[in-house]
C-alpha cells in the first residue's frame, strides 16, 4: 500500500514496501517497519462523516469537475496552552454558525489557533485514545528536501488528526475519478487541508478481512488536528460539506461540535517505549518451505528464457498474538525514536485495526510543477566500527547483483517521469544512504511537469515501485498474488520479512536475508 500525504499545493506520496494486502517488512529498507494491530478501545455510538466519493457514473458526473464552493483558512490569535486554544476554537464555532459565508452549497474551512508551548503530537493523540473515531498520525523525515511551514516561519514537525471532516474509500481500485473527488477539497491558497491516507498494492488481488475497513484505498481530512512545530504547536479544527453528496453545512457543525465534546485538551506524555509483552502464538505465512519453493519458483522464472521477469519481491508474513492488547502509538512512538531520517504513520478507520509503519522511502514529492522521487534499493548492514561499515559500503557499491537491482528501480523511475516531465536529470547516480542500522543504494530524480494534471499518472504508473513489487509490475504482480501471501486474516500483530530476487546470475540469487523481526521497529 502506498502511504500518502495529500494537498494541492505540496505532495508526498512514500512507498510502504510490498504488502499483497497491504502488510510490511519489517527490518527491510531504511529501517522500514510496518505494523497492522488489532487494537480494542471502548465502544461509543456509531461514527458519522461524509464520504468525498460517490459510486456511479452519474453521481461522479455532478461533483467531479467542480471545486468546492468555500475553501479557507482563518487564524486565530495565538494562546499559551492547548486548553486555551480548545476554548478558542469552541468559540469560533458558536460565531461560525451565524456565518453568511456559508450558505454556499460546499465547502471546506480550516480555523487554527497558534500555540506558543511545543507539545508532542504523538502525545496529544495518546491522549485522545478513548476515542472510537478515525485517527491519523505523520511525521516526516528529517532529510525531507521540501520541508512544510507555517507562515514561512515554524517547520512542520508532525501531525495528529482525529475524526474526518471527509473522507474518501471505496471498494474500486483507485482511480482518476477518485483523485478528482480528494482535490476538490485542496487548494493552494489552504496548503494545510491536507488528505492523509493510503492505498492498496493490488486492488484486484483478494483482500484479507483486517483491511476491508480501509476499501482499495481510504483518506481522511481529519476534524480536529494537532501540529507539532520545531518553535510551537497548533490546534485547528476543519468542516466540510456539500449538499450534492447529502452532508450539509449543519450535518458537519454538528458532527464537528460532537467531536469537540469529546477531545481532551488535557495532553498527558506517555512512556516512549514499548512495555515487556509475552507472546502467546507466533505463525509464519508461508511456512518456511513454502517460502524457499516461492523463492526457487521465482529464479526459474527469472532463469526461462522466453519470461520477462527480471526481478520480483516476494515477502512473508509473521503473525504474532500478544498476551494483552498493545497500543499502536506505543509502538509508533518507538519508531519515531529509532527512525528519524524515515516517515512515521498511523492509519485507522473508524472501528477498524490501526496501520502503522516506518519507511525512508517517498514515492515523490510535488510542489507545484517541480517533482523528484527517489530510487533505494540494495541493503546492507551498518558495521561495529567505521573500518567495518566502510568495507561494508564499498561491497554494497561494487556488487554486481546488487547493482542490477538498483539500476531496475532508478531506470523505471526515470522512464516514468520522463513520459510526463520536460527533462529528468537524477542526481546523484548511485550512492550510499546510510541509516542507523542499515545502508542503502540510494539515487534522486527530478524533473518539471508538463502539467499539475499529470499528478495521478505519476502515482498510478510509479506506485507500486519495482522496489517493493518486481519489474515487470504486471508479472511480478502475479506472481506475488499466486504466492498467495497474507491471505487470511483476523490477527493482532503483522510483519513481514523479505526477499528481493533479481536476474542477476553471479552467485547465489536471492538476496541477503533481510534484518529479523525486531519488537523494536527495526
Amino acid at each position: 500500500m502506498a502511504m500518502a500525504t495529500v494537498h494541492k499545493w505540496l505532495t508526498h506520496f512514500y512507498d510502504t514496501k510490498k504488502c499483497s494486502n497491504i502488510l510490511v517488512p519489517l527490518g527491510s529498507k531504511g529501517q522500514q517497519s510496518m505494523y497492522f494491530l488489532h487494537y480494542h478501545r471502548p465502544h461509543h455510538r456509531c461514527y458519522l462523516s461524509m464520504n468525498g466519493c460517490r459510486e456511479g457514473q452519474h453521481q461522479h458526473a455532478r461533483t467531479r469537475n467542480n471545486p468546492v464552493g468555500t475553501i479557507e483558512t482563518r487564524t486565530l490569535a495565538a494562546v499559551a496552552s492547548p486548553a486555551m486554544a480548545m476554548y478558542s476554537l469552541n468559540m469560533a464555532i458558536s460565531e461560525l454558525k451565524s456565518d453568511a459565508l456559508f450558505g454556499t452549497s460546499s465547502g471546506i474551512v480550516r480555523l487554527q489557533v497558534p500555540i506558543e508551548e511545543q507539545v508532542e503530537a504523538i502525545d496529544w493523540l495518546h491522549s485522545q485514545n478513548h476515542l472510537l473515531l478515525p485517527r491519523c498520525f505523520f511525521f516526516g523525515r528529517k532529510q525531507c528536501s521540501s520541508p512544510c511551514c507555517i507562515n514561512g516561519e515554524e517547520k512542520l514537525v508532525s501531525v495528529a488528526g482525529v475524526g474526518s471532516a471527509v473522507f474518501f474509500s471505496q471498494p474500486h481500485p483507485f482511480s482518476y475519478w477518485d483523485w478528482i473527488s480528494i482535490r476538490r477539497f485542496l487548494s493552494e491558497r489552504c496548503p494545510l487541508i491536507r488528505a492523509y491516507g493510503a492505498i492498496r498494492f493490488n486492488a484486484k488481488a483478494k483482500v484479507s478481512s483486517e483491511w476491508l475497513a480501509f476499501g482499495s484505498f481510504y483518506f481522511m481530512i481529519p476534524q480536529v488536528e494537532f501540529i507539532e512545530l520545531e518553535g510551537g504547536s497548533m490546534l485547528t479544527i476543519t468542516i466540510a460539506w456539500d449538499n450534492d453528496l447529502s452532508w450539509s453545512w449543519e450535518n458537519a457543525i454538528n458532527a464537528l461540535q460532537e467531536t469537540l465534546c469529546k477531545v481532551s485538551s488535557s495532553i498527558v506524555k506517555f512512556p516512549k517505549q514499548t512495555p515487556p509483552t509475552l507472546i502467546s502464538s507466533s505463525q509464519n505465512i508461508p511456512s518456511k518451505v513454502d517460502w524457499d519453493l516461492a523463492v526457487n519458483r521465482a529464479l526459474q522464472m527469472i532463469g526461462q528464457n522466453d519470461s520477462l521477469l527480471t526481478k520480483v519481491v516476494l515477502a512473508r508474513s509473521t503473525r504474532v498474538v500478544p498476551t494483552v492488547d498493545i497500543d499502536p502509538l506505543a509502538w509508533l512512538s518507538c519508531l519515531k525514536v529509532e527512525g528519524e531520517n524515515a516517515y512515521q504513520f498511523l492509519l485507522q478507520p473508524p472501528n477498524a485495526p490501526a496501520f502503522i509503519g516506518n519507511t525512508p522511502e517517498q514515492l515523490f514529492h510535488r510542489k507545484c510543477l517541480h517533482i523528484t522521487s527517489e530510487a533505494l534499493a540494495g541493503t546492507r548492514a551498518r558495521g561495529a566500527s567505521q573500518a567495518l561499515d566502510l568495507q561494508i559500503e564499498l561491497d554494497l557499491l561494487t556488487s554486481p547483483k546488487d547493482d542490477i537491482e538498483f539500476t531496475i528501480v532508478r531506470e523505471t523511475i526515470r522512464r516514468k517521469l520522463e513520459a510526463v516531465c520536460e527533462k529528468v536529470v537524477i542526481k546523484p547516480e548511485k550512492m550510499i544512504r546510510k541509516l542507523s542500522r542499515i545502508q542503502h543504494l540510494y539515487s534522486q530524480l527530478s524533473g518539471r511537469l508538463r502539467s499539475e494534471e499529470d499528478e495521478f499518472e505519476i502515482l498510478s504508473s510509479l506506485h507500486p515501485s519495482p522496489a517493493v513489487c518486481g519489474f515487470p509490475t504486471e508479472e511480478a504482480q502475479l506472481l506475488i498474488a499466486d504466492a498467495g501471501e497474507s491471505e487470511n486474516g483476523g490477527v493482532h500483530y503483522h510483519t513481514q520479512s523479505q526477499h528481493s530476487v533479481n536476474s542477476a546470475r553471479h552467485g547465489p540469487s536471492p538476496s541477503h536475508q533481510r534484518a529479523p523481526p525486531s519488537c523494536d521497529g527495526q
